[in-house]
């Protein structure tokens, strides 16, 4: 009897083990990957952060690696959520659902103790060409310009080459190349013949802001298209999104989601739309 004892009380105990394992595993958290550009990263982190902070069920993880990975990991569904700080190719949208979060402007960014104020869209191709090389050129001190620009795959240099440069004029090659908007500001802060391109979302003030055209960047311009150097920022999914991250991409949308958005200097567009 001992022994029938025993068996039926190790029975009991595998049983609501197994039965606690279950209830754990249906209880734990829910994951969404979101990659991309690392433009969008710091806006995501903090819708994340927003989000999951009524959505305890919910953990958002958000990483970077460009506009590019963004969208190759959408496509290949390798991440719940692609984002990118560019306008998607024909080719590119195939297959995915787009969502505008709103739009940024590209900032070009000098030396706080640079004196020049303002350029044309014009000197700027002349300057990332190399045909304009010092910045008495443009009206300020005799130094030699020195560029700073994205590396390729970045939604911010594409969005730059597609406003600025056009299709046949290149970036001059011995431009310094830096992996995020955090490292142009850096190189620029450091550098007073420096001059480079930065996410208007995450501009500060320890650089100056060129105005482009007489314009200076601000959200009422980028909202009326007066301030020419824009682009948007996007969420993609592979398909139709379903079950936490339809949930966490209508919330993004929602006036809550804009509400972040807005603080996070996006200006929100007023034809924002979804496509598949």
């Amino acid at each position: 009897m001992k022994r029938n004892n025993i068996i039926i009380i190790i029975v009991v105990v595998a049983i609501i083990a197994i039965a606690a394992m279950m209830f754990a595993s249906s209880g734990s958290a829910s994951t969404i990957d979101v990659v991309g550009s690392t433009s969008v990263q710091p806006v995501a982190e903090k819708l994340a952060e927003t989000y999951q902070s009524s959505h305890p069920d919910v953990k958002i993880n958000v990483q970077g690696g460009g506009s590019s990975v963004g969208i190759k990991s959408a496509q290949d569904g390798t991440a719940d959520i692609g984002t990118s700080s560019k306008e998607l190719k024909s080719d590119e949208k195939k297959g995915l659902s787009e969502y505008t979060l709103g739009q940024d402007g590209i900032v070009i960014a000098v030396n706080n103790n640079n004196t020049v104020s303002g350029l044309t869209t014009e000197q700027l191709k002349d300057i990332y060409s190399g045909k304009i090389t010092n910045w008495n050129e443009v009206g300020g001190p005799d130094a030699t310009i020195h560029l700073i620009t994205r590396e390729e795959g970045s939604g911010t240099l594409d969005a730059f080459e597609a406003i600025v440069m056009g299709k046949d004029t290149k970036i001059k090659s011995d431009a310094i190349v830096q992996s995020s908007t955090e490292a142009v500001k850096q190189s620029v802060k450091q550098d007073p013949d420096a001059i480079g391109f930065v996410s208007y979302a995450h501009m500060s003030d320890d650089v100056k802001a060129l105005t482009v055209g007489g314009v200076a960047p601000s959200d009422a311009t980028i909202a009326d298209g007066s301030y020419e150097l824009q682009r948007p920022f996007l969420f993609l999914v592979k398909g139709t999104p379903t079950g936490d991250v339809k949930e966490f991409i209508d919330w993004v949308m929602s006036p809550e989601g804009s509400k972040v958005l807005t603080e996070e200097k996006i200006v929100k567009s007023s034809n924002q739309t979804s496509s598949t």
